[in-house]
């Protein structure tokens, strides 16, 4: 990987981390009623006009939309993503506070979706059996068309309902992580499987593992050493829109198991149209993606060593 090439991506980013502020700038204060309203209101107590006005002018809402985009957009360049409207609290601190949660959920989710989805594609591409080959194959279309709520809501009515193993809500420990991760990890798994599944399939009709096959090596080996690495990097790709999912799927996660992180600060920061809270979770959102896009394509000369030559010649 060249310099030019990691410049132009490292510009790229930035130009996405643009884009998802502005869109998200112009969307939220486009949306109907005043958030200054809203949070004065929140005691119940009535707020006069002159009130009302001194608030917009002291968060800078009195102004015109286009000189509040560059004012803000000029501070967020500087680190300052402004105050929380609801709370008073520094948005920084906010996001950095609800941040450990859905990091601990998001890293376990993604470790289910891995090692499932990997799991699933293997038996599916290993299986001898017909029938059975399509049955594996099947299963993970049969879970990405599942609603994330439904199936947190299904394991908690059979695991904790039911059989009383895990804890249904809240966080209380190590066993209160598990639902909450198959819950997030399953379409993501199932995502996984169906990249890698098809992208084994390939791999397996290559010369190279042909060549592999006449020359007795066993089939574990063929899978495992010959064709996982080279169908690995197709799944490495989808793994940015992997990230977006499982910090999307952290709101629904999160309200389901009742359990705090961005998930839940993002839905009570849009009820009470939090607007520079909720900036900033999409800020961050947007940087977490560029950077996994980043690191993916770091990583895939380690899986190919042809693809660093490519990037090498062509780039």
């Amino acid at each position: 990987m060249t310099v030019p090439y990691l410049l132009r991506r490292l510009g790229l980013a930035a130009v996405v981390l643009w884009a998802a502020w502005t869109v998200s700038f112009i969307v939220l204060y486009l949306l109907p009623g005043d958030p200054v309203a809203t949070m004065a209101s929140g005691d119940g107590e009535p707020v006069s006009p002159s009130e009302l006005d001194a608030l917009r002018a002291r968060y800078g809402l009195d102004q015109p939309l286009p000189v509040q985009y560059v004012t803000k957009l000029w501070a967020a360049l500087h680190g300052d993503l402004g105050t929380s409207f609801a709370s008073g609290q520094d948005v920084r601190t906010a996001v950095a506070q609800a941040l450990p949660p859905t990091l601990q959920i998001a890293a376990a989710g993604l470790l289910v979706a891995v090692v499932g989805g990997t799991a699933v594609a293997l038996a599916a591409t290993w299986a001898r059996t017909p029938w059975l080959r399509q049955v594996l194959a099947s299963l993970p279309s049969l879970a990405v068309s599942l609603p994330v709520f439904w199936v947190g809501l299904m394991l908690v009515q059979l695991f904790s309902f039911s059989l009383g193993w895990l804890p249904s809500v809240g966080d209380r420990g190590p066993e209160s992580l598990i639902l909450p991760a198959v819950t997030l990890g399953l379409p993501t798994g199932a995502l996984v499987a169906q990249v890698l599944a098809k992208s084994l399939t390939q791999a397996l009709d290559s010369p190279y593992v042909t060549t592999a096959r006449a020359k007795g090596v066993g089939a574990a080996a063929v899978h495992l050493r010959h064709a996982l690495g080279n169908a690995a990097i197709p799944a490495l790709t989808v793994l940015g829109y992997v990230v977006g999912n499982l910090l999307a799927g952290s709101v629904v996660v999160e309200t389901v198991f009742t359990r705090p992180g961005l998930g839940r600060l993002t839905v009570a920061s849009v009820g009470a149209q939090d607007i520079p809270v909720v900036q900033g979770i999409v800020l961050f959102a947007a940087l977490a993606f560029v950077v996994v896009n980043l690191l993916v394509d770091l990583a895939y000369p380690l899986l190919d060593p042809r693809v660093a030559v490519a990037s090498g010649s062509t780039r």
